[in-house]
């Protein structure tokens, strides 16, 4: 079993985005009564001002930094420690948990500069740029000689997602309700994360693409470790097909067969086919999530995959749609943490011990819901609300 079921950084309905080098177009030459409005230059007060508040922010934000470091270096540690002991049958206790919530920071805002006042604020360098689905598509077509064979309709992917969950022998009211969760049971198969019903121009919180948000280093895994599975799934339909469509079948093997090689240069652990689901090929691979025929297998593999998980780890009762989300959620190895943990301990145990800190503080949803037995409620409370949605009805009756 890889290690990337016990490396997971959540997703994060909340991943970064940074400042991404970019080319423009080159503009027109001002005329002389089109001048540019200049600024007034900041007096020497309003200078000293921002400077003063400056330096307070920046201790105050040092010293909430540093005790947040020791925090998350101490969950980080805690989780170590409770892999070894499932690996070694040993027992969890409570005190295996980091027990505090983690620090909010509370104090001054960034000042704003007022000699550049609409200068950014600067970014994170831990920031990683987020690409949008356009730019993935580019990549597949650039890296791969792939280009997405598109639905004729919403109805038409769902379809073929339920066919493709049902041969896996995931439950539909499982498939359903996750998909309620993680689009509000109203998302398209071609949603990213951060854009349901987003403003013109928004930006994408994360790559997580689909009916379960899968991030691209999933999609990295799935065809590293069952490649060869989607290649027999495609072989088989090309069988049945004739002329035109039997060719660009082929052609399709073709560049899955060049998306699988790539993904497998690196080996099967979490950091290495993170690192390269970030490379603009690695952008390309996660293009296959848009595929009328590949997409659907790929999702339904990582729904019975955590399935399975849960089982070989000795968790023999029938999963919950909302204890599946978390392991679709935090990575299965996490999930499966919270899964089998005691009533009485989920009542205690905060969400962050299986975060990562970027992603657990751009996930409200877990840091609202801050122990695991509110977030496992509010979990199922959002899914039986999103079932009642138009998509998820419209999922649901795809599986009959």
């Amino acid at each position: 079993m890889p290690n990337l079921k016990f490396l997971h950084l959540a997703l994060i309905p909340a991943a970064s985005v940074a400042l991404a080098t970019m080319s423009h177009a080159q503009q027109p030459a001002l005329s002389n009564d089109a001048s540019p409005a200049v600024a007034p230059a900041a007096s020497p007060q309003a200078m000293a001002e921002y400077r003063r508040k400056l330096r307070d922010y920046t201790l105050a934000w040092q010293s909430f930094d540093s005790a947040a470091t020791a925090y998350w270096n101490a969950v980080t540690e805690k989780r170590r420690l409770r892999m070894a002991k499932r690996r070694h049958g040993q027992e969890v206790a409570l005190d295996d948990y980091v027990l505090t919530q983690p620090p909010v920071y509370d104090g001054p805002p960034r000042p704003i500069d007022p000699s550049a006042p609409d200068k950014p604020a600067p970014v994170p360098r831990d920031v990683k740029y987020v690409p949008t689905i356009p730019e993935m598509l580019a990549s597949a077509q650039k890296y791969f000689h792939f280009v997405p064979q598109r639905p004729a309709s919403e109805i038409e992917f769902k379809r073929a997602y339920a066919r493709a969950v049902a041969a896996e022998g995931v439950p539909a009211d499982l498939a359903v309700r996750l998909y309620a969760f993680e689009t509000g049971g109203i998302g398209t198969y071609d949603v990213q994360s951060g854009l349901l019903n987003a403003r013109p121009g928004a930006k994408p919180l994360s790559p997580a693409i689909g009916y379960n948000q899968l991030l691209i280093t999933y999609t990295m895994h799935l065809l590293a470790d069952h490649g060869d599975d989607f290649v027999r799934a495609l072989t088989a339909k090309a069988a049945a097909l004739t002329g035109a469509r039997h060719n660009a079948m082929t052609a399709k093997m073709a560049a899955l067969r060049r998306m699988i090689a790539f993904s497998r240069t690196v080996p099967s652990d979490w950091n290495s086919q993170e690192k390269l689901g970030e490379t603009q090929q690695g952008w390309g691979v996660h293009a296959v999530l848009l595929d009328i025929d590949i997409g659907p297998l790929l999702q339904a593999r990582k729904l019975v995959g955590s399935i399975r998980f849960a089982r070989m780890r000795g968790y023999r009762d029938r999963l919950t749609a909302a204890e599946l989300q978390m392991m679709n959620l935090t990575g299965d190895g996490s999930g499966l943490d919270i899964i089998m943990m005691p009533q009485v301990m989920r009542e205690r145990v905060p969400t962050s011990n299986f975060f990562q800190r970027r992603g657990y503080e751009r996930n409200t949803v877990a840091s609202r819901n801050n122990t695991v037995a509110k977030l496992l409620s509010v979990t199922d409370a959002r899914m039986d609300a999103a079932v009642q949605q138009p998509g998820a009805r419209d999922l649901a009756a795809s599986f009959q």
